[in-house]
């Protein structure tokens, strides 16, 4: 009996993880710019919230993920509501696909994912260029966006790990 409450405790505790890896990449502003690599950039954000939502739309919140764009654009130093309005677009766009996938697939997931950032990209980029004149380099948005769904399949490995941890078996 004991084992058993240790396994119950263990799986919310996993549950959590997403929610965890969210807020710890806003408030660090994960973009390994330590590794000194010119041009190198991805926004894990972008997957984390992607994925999520997409396969476990009750692991991670809107208003979660509202509350971390927030904080995202106190640490980066945008806009108030720059990223959340970003992030919340992601989460409306996975909404949308979610309902019209009838079997998921990754590689029709993968190209969806190009289409949401470039989409969420550009919107962010017309947001700060001509509504707020912040100087924005066309270069580095166009980049970062390459590796953020190049990296896209190794986080999915990753993230379906974490979520068959997660998700329930009927013999647990």
């Amino acid at each position: 009996m004991a084992s058993l409450n240790k396994s119950n405790f263990l799986k919310s505790l996993i549950s959590y993880l997403p929610l965890f890896f969210l807020f710890f990449s806003v408030l660090n502003e994960f973009d390994l710019n330590y590794l000194k690599i010119d041009n190198f950039s991805f926004n894990f954000v972008y997957i984390l919230v992607f994925y999520w939502t997409l396969r476990g739309s009750e692991d991670l919140g809107y208003f979660s993920v509202f509350l971390a764009g927030i904080i995202n654009d106190v640490v980066v130093g945008l806009p108030i509501g720059i990223s959340s309005f970003c992030y919340l677009l992601i989460c409306v766009f996975t909404s949308y696909i979610r309902q019209i996938t009838l079997s998921p697939k990754f590689i029709n997931d993968w190209f969806a994912f190009i289409v949401a950032i470039l989409l969420v990209n550009s919107i962010q980029v017309i947001i700060l260029d001509l509504i707020f004149l912040i100087e924005v380099d066309y270069m580095r948005y166009l980049i970062n966006s390459g590796f953020t769904f190049i990296f896209y399949p190794i986080f999915y490995l990753f993230f379906n790990l974490i979520n068959d941890k997660i998700s329930l078996k009927p013999n647990d």
